[in-house]
Order: structure tokens, then C-alpha cells, then sequence
């Protein structure tokens, strides 16, 4: 059966709630769908309760950020099935201060550009106390009249990474932590969409390290000429692959609603196997 292993929701920077997305994954004949938020398992009760009302299984996950300092680039991290999330907790701090450190600085000179209450972004974030992402200022600045959508020549001006006027970078744990206290949670590892890196080469770093378990193979963001070598390593060294629609509704520069990208049955039981290696 099919399975959307990569959804976020409006606990990180998707733009659907947890109830919805369980109910898309439903409507779209999606039996099983991983709710995999950034740095966060808020979601993970909800979720939960939502699969059983709605009969959709759901597999509790979370996306990592890390960094990867060989190459000078961001390193998403997929964690499923992790029985002692309080251990990564330092993650989701760590990160999370660093993130609203960065973002009250792109705040503050957006306003100075875009007049807006800094109130309107903070509710599309969900209130005080939520990680405020690129989306959410856009949002705010959409429903303010300055842009007719999300994704637009406004973003660019000013979140493009080499010349975005209030682009600011946030700083992330290594990829090498964070891939160790996956292993020392019991969650299972996965590498999350390689063909987004800009530099080549982290995946066949990690592939031999015994720190992941799986890589992402079916996503938007891989593309189709690298597939068959992203594989090829896979199965190399005995990772099982995954797919995801890396779903974040109107947050999204990509059409694809759940389930666009999917993982195979086979792999999935793969998923389910390495799950039952780790928590015997």
C-alpha cells in the first residue's frame, strides 16, 4: 500500500492543520502518511488520534536540520518512528533559538520596507510561542495587499539566499550530531531529498557511516537524472528508500497535494522492518 513519508502541517511551516492533512491523505486514497514537521513532534498525539478517526495510519515522524560543514549547506534529516523523542530536544532548542534569533532580524527589516503589524505575522505562524517561517512574513504581506502570492518576485527580493534583502542564515547543528542522536533515540534515519543540496557528495559520505538507515528517492526536489544513482548507492550499502511529497500545502512553491509522491509498498515494509530491528 502507498505512503506519504514527508508532510509538514502548521506545527513547522505547512499551512494545513494536523486534521486536515490526516484528511487529504483519506480523500486521496493514501493509507499511510508520516506527519514529519521541522524540529518539532508537537503533532505527533494529534496525529495519532486523527489516523484512528479517520482510518489512516500514521507514522510519527520528524524533519531534522542539520548542517553539513564539508560542503557549506543545510542537511535535512527524516526521523521516524523514535521511542524516546526527548532526546533530541537539544535539536529542537537549539534550533528553534537560533531560528527566531535569524527571523526577528528579517522581521524588522521587512517592516522597515512593508509596513504591516508585526501582529499579522505571528498569528500566521499560529500564535506566540511558534517558529515563524519565510512563509508566514509572505503570508502576512499577501493579505496586506504588497504581493498577489506566496512565492513571487517579493520573496526573491527578500529571501533569495545570495541577494535577498533579509535573508539571514540560521545556524544548524551538524548533520553528524544530529545523525547520532537519531541512533541514540532508537529512531530511524533518513536522508531527505540529496538533490536539493547544492553541493553533491553528502550521501555518499553518510551512506557508509552505519548512521542511516534510508534515503529519499521520490520527491519533487530529486531529479529524475540523479534517481537512478541515488539507488544505486542505496542499495549498496543496504538503505532502504523512501518517498514523500514533502507536503506544505499553500507553503509550497510546488502544486502536489499528498500523496504526489509516494513510497512503494515493498520499502515500506523495509521501514517497518528496520523499526522492528531497533525496538525488539
Amino acid at each position: 500500500m502507498p505512503a506519504d513519508l514527508h508532510c509538514h502541517t502548521r506545527y513547522s511551516d505547512g499551512s494545513v492543520t494536523v486534521e486536515e492533512l490526516i484528511a487529504l491523505a483519506k480523500i486521496n486514497h493514501v493509507p499511510t502518511v508520516a506527519v514529519t514537521d521541522h524540529d518539532t513532534v508537537s503533532g505527533w498525539q494529534e496525529a495519532k488520534e486523527f489516523g484512528e478517526q479517520y482510518g489512516v495510519t500514521v507514522i510519527p515522524g520528524v524533519e531534522l536540520s542539520g548542517y553539513d560543514s564539508k560542503r557549506e549547506q543545510k542537511a535535512h534529516i527524516l526521523c521516524y518512528f523514535c521511542p524516546r523523542p526527548e532526546g533530541l530536544a537539544w535539536i529542537f532548542d537549539e534550533v528553534a533559538e537560533n531560528r527566531r534569533t535569524a527571523t526577528e532580524q528579517m522581521i524588522q527589516t521587512v517592516l522597515q520596507r512593508y509596513p504591516i503589524p508585526r501582529e499579522m505575522i505571528v498569528q500566521r505562524a499560529g500564535g506566540e510561542g511558534r517558529s515563524i517561517y519565510k512563509q508566514h512574513i509572505l503570508h502576512a504581506l499577501l493579505d496586506a495587499g504588497y504581493t498577489k502570492q506566496i512565492f513571487s518576485e517579493l520573496y526573491r527580493e527578500l529571501f533569495d539566499y545570495q541577494e535577498g534583502l533579509a535573508h539571514i542564515e540560521i545556524v544548524y547543528p551538524d548533520v553528524y550530531d544530529v545523525l547520532k542522536s537519531v541512533r541514540e533515540t532508537g529512531g530511524i534515519a533518513v536522508l531527505a531529498h540529496p538533490g536539493e543540496c547544492k553541493k553533491e557528495g553528502l550521501l555518499e559520505e553518510l551512506a557508509p557511516t552505519g548512521l542511516l538507515d534510508g534515503v529519499e528517492i521520490w520527491h519533487p526536489k530529486n531529479p529524475e537524472d540523479k534517481r537512478a544513482e541515488y539507488q544505486r548507492i542505496a542499495r549498496q550499502y543496504g538503505l532502504f528508500q523512501t518517498g514523500g511529497t514533502d507536503f506544505h500545502g499553500m507553503y509550497s512553491a510546488r502544486y502536489g497535494s499528498v500523496g504526489t509522491y509516494i513510497t512503494p509498498d515493498d520499502q515500506l515494509q523495509a521501514l517497518y522492518a528496520c523499526k522492528e530491528k531497533y525496538h525488539l
